[in-house]
């Protein structure tokens, strides 16, 4: 395998910068219409503020607490730990913790604020199902969210769905806005909840959009760096059709972290709407993996 790097991707620096950017107008026009309206947002912008701090800087002990993940040593991992290894060095990127989860659902996620912080799991289901030229590919393919700062910029573009989100549940339970009336018009506090309601549906939009070309873009960067795209389409292939093995309840249970893994752990009902999804649908990455191979000569 030649030296390679993580080269830098346009494609989603640029879908990055315009989300945060649309991002930002909304969270303007959001704060201004609510100090309009007269509502004390001060205390929701601190409390949304202490989750995004918490969140941002401790996402990496969060997520492997929620998924019963665990660190482990060379020594009680040596072959996963010889592939980051391999893999870090190869794109000269400094090595993430490694550690393993302890459930059948076959996945994977990386997490932390950055390189130095960063730590990629695997799930022992996964480590499985997999020989071993697939389980590179997953594993190139979460070392490069690592990489372009995923988790980071993820964090930061749902700031804005968590104050609206809470926001919403603040009109809701605590009345505020209630002392103040606004003529025969709708209650301030109705209108705090609709403009809520509508700022989370459309920063979720744009934050979900990002989420499906942030993962493409790992696809890519993943198969690149191996220059086995066939192996990652396997994988792929693997890890959803085994998904419809799993017990609903395990599949419940890891459903939050969708955002964070490989292949989002779907149940054996519809899935949702390709809109609403954080991971592109399989076929979508499956063929950029075919024209990968095509570029490498190789087949998929």
């Amino acid at each position: 395998m030649t030296h390679a790097r993580f080269a830098p991707d346009r494609g989603l620096a640029a879908r990055m910068v315009v989300t945060m950017f649309l991002l930002g107008l909304l969270y303007v026009a959001f704060i201004a219409l609510l100090v309009a309206l007269g509502a004390r947002a001060i205390v929701v912008l601190v409390l949304a503020g202490g989750l995004l701090l918490a969140q941002y800087f401790l996402s990496d002990r969060i997520a492997l607490f929620a998924m019963h993940g665990r660190e482990v040593s060379p020594r009680e991992a040596p072959e996963l730990h010889g592939l980051v290894d391999r893999l870090s060095a190869i794109t000269g990127t400094p090595k993430p913790r490694v550690a393993i989860a302890d459930t059948d659902v076959p996945n994977a996620f990386a997490t932390g604020r950055d390189q130095k912080h960063a730590v990629v799991c695997v799930t022992t289901g996964l480590l499985r199902r997999l020989d071993p030229p697939e389980l590179e590919g997953v594993v190139a393919h979460e070392l490069s969210h690592v990489a372009h700062r995923d988790v980071a910029v993820m964090t930061i573009a749902s700031f804005l769905g968590v104050v609206a989100g809470l926001m919403t549940r603040f009109a809701l339970y605590s009345g505020f806005g209630r002392d103040r009336g606004n003529g025969n018009g709708p209650p301030i506090g109705l209108l705090i909840m609709l403009v809520s309601l509508l700022v989370y549906a459309v920063s979720f939009l744009l934050t979900r959009a990002l989420s499906r070309y942030r993962e493409l873009a790992a696809d890519r960067a993943g198969a690149l760096i191996t220059q086995r795209p066939s192996a990652l389409a396997s994988a792929l292939v693997k890890v959803t059709g085994e998904m419809s093995r799993i017990p609903t309840r395990d599949l419940r249970e890891a459903q939050p972290f969708n955002a964070f893994f490989f292949a989002p752990a779907l149940s054996g009902r519809a899935s949702l709407a390709t809109l609403f999804a954080s991971h592109p649908p399989l076929e979508r990455r499956l063929e950029q993996l075919r024209q990968i191979s095509l570029q490498l000569g190789r087949e998929v």
